[in-house]
């Protein structure tokens, strides 16, 4: 990396507890689980420790409760290096929370199902980030997700265009996006159920070894319709087929990382966009960016845990050789 991109990311800090089970109960049904695990993460706070760990100079703003999940997760933050001064307190709210119930059926993709508790989250202001307006030059990048409020994120998206400072929004949960959002966004980054609840068109994920002409077009075409809608650059994530960006200029796909242990799913898209949002502010390539991006999603996967499971720099550079002699 030929510089340490600064970097702003608004987004959420939540407590995870992870259930795992290999029968997900019907109504009325009641079942065994085999584990449970409380682990920090959240998108905000996942993504800004991935930007950490692999050397990003990082600012994480949120908001969280005065309790004992919010200190935890401010510390963990923190001890990767994140820039936490800034993370705002509600005094009524608790910390937001999860439940994420992972499908373990051996020999079988793990699936992974989440609730989601949003507490102080949701409770970020406009005028609380407002200062954020005469600020927003320092940064080389700014990124957000839709799980804090979305006037909010239209006001850091305006501030951020004003001072031509590039945006990635990952439309997470899936919400409405207005059209002044959308015209101040550089890099979308969706996942196959995103691209289909944003533009109808359903990516088939039930292919064969190889990639076909007919699902490349279906990525290509959905793409196309965010794109149409002001983003000048989409990217869509494709689970263990890789991934897609469709630019002004071309069209690229990157496979996913072959063979590939899945122990832990849930923090894998925030690992790959905190890669992208790195690498991206430097002067690498698309498709060494799209690689290392690839790289970082597959040690996240193959590990336990949210923000454990992030690696750092060191990791991805010892498992991308390790690969390549494989």
């Amino acid at each position: 990396m030929k510089k340490r991109p600064k970097i702003l990311v608004v987004g959420s800090l939540m407590m995870n507890q992870g259930i795992e089970t290999s029968v997900i109960p019907e109504e009325g049904q009641t079942v065994m689980g085999e584990d449970i695990k409380k682990s920090p993460g959240g998108k905000g706070a996942n993504q800004a420790v991935q930007m950490a760990r692999l050397g990003a100079d990082v600012t994480l703003i949120g908001k969280i409760g005065r309790d004992r999940d919010g200190e935890e997760l401010v510390k963990v933050c923190k001890e990767a290096g994140v820039n936490t001064e800034q993370i705002i307190y509600d005094d009524v709210l608790p910390t937001g929370s999860s439940i994420v119930l992972l499908e373990t059926v051996p020999g079988q993709k793990v699936k992974k199902r989440s609730i989601v508790i949003p507490g102080a989250t949701t409770q970020l202001t406009v005028d609380e980030i407002a200062y954020l307006e005469d600020e927003m030059d320092k940064y080389d990048l700014v990124v957000l997700q839709n799980a804090i409020p979305m006037e909010v994120n239209e006001a850091i998206a305006g501030y951020a265009y004003k001072h031509e400072v590039d945006v990635v929004l990952n439309p997470i949960p899936a919400k409405k996006l207005s059209k002044e959002l959308m015209e101040c966004v550089t890099y979308m980054i969706v996942n196959e159920q995103a691209a289909k609840s944003m533009t109808g068109i359903k990516i088939h994920s039930d292919w064969k070894r190889e990639w076909t002409r007919f699902n490349l077009d279906e990525a290509r075409v959905a793409s196309a319709v965010i794109r149409g809608r002001g983003v000048p650059t989409v990217l869509i994530t494709l689970a263990e087929k890789g991934v897609i960006m469709n630019t002004p200029e071309r069209f690229y796909y990157k496979k996913a990382i072959e063979d590939v242990e899945v122990v832990d799913p849930r923090a894998a898209g925030d690992a790959f966009i905190g890669a992208f949002c790195t690498r991206i502010c430097t002067d690498d390539s698309i498709g060494k960016v799209l690689s290392i991006a690839n790289y970082t999603a597959a040690l996240s996967i193959a590990t336990e845990g949210a923000i454990e499971s992030l690696p750092t720099s060191k990791q991805v550079r010892e498992y991308m050789e390790q690969k390549r002699d494989a």
